[in-house]
């Protein structure tokens, strides 16, 4: 594979220079600061990551509010006490995306927080302290105790909630191949994933950088060259933290 230095200088040529890219590169949370977030605003994200994929994330975006009220703040005491009758009548509440099978999800992933709450003290304590270099085991853990988590929704959970971690766009991945790595161009098995996973492990070694960081310069070394003020409008504003 490609040392990241090189990789880095061929994103920093594209961006128009090292201030620009760097520029892109936001801070992520500290194990300290992600600890401090209450289980609400997981469920929260992991909701709102559940509920992107298929819709088109503007909807989303615009309907969130609706989403806040209705599911009373994502707080797992109401939402875990509520009657299966109270949760049908979901399939009738405009505040929300009606989609009854995603609408399940807030229940199950509410239960699969306070599982893990149970045995952790909170979600926010065991999810803070997972390591980054083992991120394919925290999205195995995620798809496999959750619910629709699989895919690239833990990963986008994982990005949007300020953890450090990478996001195998098709981009990232058409870099990250053409940088020295033999996966096939989908990544979806465990043995793509954990080739990736080893990639950015030494990527981080060499370089020190935040795993989000190195995801984001091999995306940007392919594919359309987005103008910063573009990436830079978009950055954040999937996070309900």
């Amino acid at each position: 594979m490609k040392k990241f230095e090189r990789i880095y200088e061929s994103a920093a040529k594209r961006k128009g220079g090292v201030e620009a890219l760097e520029s892109l590169l936001t801070p992520v949370a500290s194990s300290k600061q992600l600890a401090k977030v209450t289980d609400d605003r997981y469920l929260a994200q992991l909701t709102r990551c559940v509920f992107n994929a298929g819709f088109h994330w503007r909807v989303i975006t615009a309907k969130w509010p609706g989403f806040e009220e209705a599911f009373h703040g994502f707080d797992l005491g109401t939402l875990l006490t509520k009657s299966p009758d109270e949760w049908e009548a979901y399939v009738e509440d405009t505040r929300i995306v009606r989609n009854w099978q995603k609408i399940q999800t807030v229940f199950e992933n509410a239960l699969m927080i306070e599982t893990v709450a149970e045995e952790h003290g909170s979600f926010a304590a065991f999810y803070a302290n997972y390591p980054a270099s083992d991120q394919v085991g925290l999205q195995k853990f995620l798809k496999d105790n959750g619910s629709r988590l699989g895919g690239k929704t833990a990963q986008w959970f994982i990005r949007f909630s300020g953890k450090d971690g990478f996001v195998t766009s098709g981009d990232m991945v058409t870099a990250v191949i053409a940088n020295g790595l033999d996966i096939d161009p989908r990544a979806t098995s465990q043995r793509d994933l954990k080739k990736i996973q080893d990639a950015f492990n030494q990527w981080h070694e060499e370089s020190g950088r935040p795993y989000a960081h190195i995801s984001k310069v091999l995306s940007y070394t392919v594919g359309d060259n987005v103008p910063v003020d573009v990436l830079k409008s978009y950055t954040g504003s999937q996070s309900v933290s």
